[in-house]
């Protein structure tokens, strides 16, 4: 199980990829935007998409979980 973490302030631009979706290492799960930039949040390993914990809208801070990749 690895866990999807923010690296900084941002407000959730676009789902890209729903619970249950089966990725690939470097497949975007979600992107972010903060201070103007678009910000593709990938994952590190293949996996499932077990859970997703934000949704379009959503402002994260830094450490946030994001969603979880089994």
């Amino acid at each position: 199980m690895a866990e999807i973490r923010a690296e900084m302030v941002g407000t959730v631009l676009q789902v890209v990829a729903e619970p249950g979706a089966a990725l690939a290492a470097g497949d975007t799960v979600l992107v972010l935007e903060s201070m103007k930039m678009e910000l593709p949040v990938v994952t590190e390993g293949a996996g499932t998409l077990a859970r997703l914990a934000v949704r379009q809208g959503d402002l994260v801070q830094q450490g946030d979980l994001l969603g979880v990749v089994e």
